[in-house]
């Protein structure tokens, strides 16, 4: 009798051990701790309480994970109402850089928009290429990568060469009509495979804010 027709068996007669108690006892298994042999009943406790730790850990990591979903969406409510209650473009400018900084530790963020009556002495309002203009209109989502060899990373000016990261947003769901730029100067704030859902609502906000004050 091969190891698979007693399996085989087992599985069969699930009334086997309940038919022989005994062998839970006598039936000696390796222990999962040690070189000791333990009895089979003991063998299926440890696997038990190794079961629950492994659901222990898990369910700590869930609610970890909803505790900092619950911490950023509480910090996008925050940059929302910031938004809603912007008197003007300028206000909604300095609301988005300010919550940026201080609520999402993004220490540089630049802001451009085209074909909309923007100011020229606004910052917002400076060069955007050609080129910039297609790239940030083929986009269709949040980008995110190493800033090094970007063609967005001069509008960061003085601070360009401390930028390792960048988050690039476009703005618009039909027309794009501008682009966010986040930047860090830690290489791995902003990586090429990170969710984006949250990138996404921020850059929905700050469209919505701009086309209903331009």
């Amino acid at each position: 009798m091969t190891p698979e027709n007693i399996a085989e068996y087992l599985n069969a007669h699930p009334e086997f051990f309940a038919q022989h108690p005994e062998l839970l006892e006598s039936i000696q298994m390796p222990s999962p701790y040690g070189d000791r042999a333990i009895p089979l009943s003991e063998r299926q406790l440890a696997g038990l309480r190794e079961k629950s730790r492994l659901l222990e850990s898990k369910l700590a990591e869930l609610i970890q994970f909803a505790e900092e979903n619950e911490g950023i969406s509480q910090k996008v409510h925050r940059l929302a109402t910031a938004l809603v209650g912007a008197r003007d473009f300028p206000a909604l400018a300095n609301a988005l850089y300010l919550h940026l900084r201080e609520d999402f530790a993004v220490p540089h963020a630049a802001l451009r928009v085209w074909g909309k009556a923007v100011p020229v002495d606004f910052a917002e309002a400076g060069q955007v290429t050609e080129a910039q203009r297609r790239d940030a209109e083929t986009m269709g989502e949040p980008r995110c990568g190493a800033a090094e060899d970007s063609p967005f990373l001069a509008w960061f000016g003085e601070a360009t060469g401390h930028i390792r990261s960048l988050a690039l947003i476009p703005l618009g769901s039909g027309p794009v009509f501008g682009l966010l730029a986040l930047g860090s100067e830690d290489a791995a704030r902003f990586y090429a495979e990170m969710g984006t859902v949250y990138l996404l609502r921020i850059g929905d906000l700050c469209a919505a804010g701009v086309a209903a004050r331009l």
